[in-house]
């Protein structure tokens, strides 16, 4: 598979997911991804971005502006 952006060559990779709501920001590290080594555009499997919405939806109503949590400690 290819990079849709630039047909660059996808590699496995972690990455930090930063979500910006309203009230809050999420920073979600470690999260697994493919990454373009040309552009570096970044791709999340299916798992990964139902794993993703689970987390955000738990911070959300945690009470605080950031929160950073690790993508592997809550799975």
């Amino acid at each position: 598979m290819n990079c849709f952006y630039c047909k660059g060559t996808l590699k496995n990779s972690i990455t930090t997911h930063v979500v910006n709501m309203k009230t809050c920001i999420i920073i979600i590290k470690d999260t697994p991804c493919t990454e373009c080594v040309q552009c570096n555009a970044t791709y999340y499997d299916n798992d990964v971005v139902l794993q993703l919405e689970k987390i955000v939806k738990e911070m959300k109503t945690a009470i605080t502006e950031v929160a950073i949590v690790n993508y592997e400690l809550l799975k």
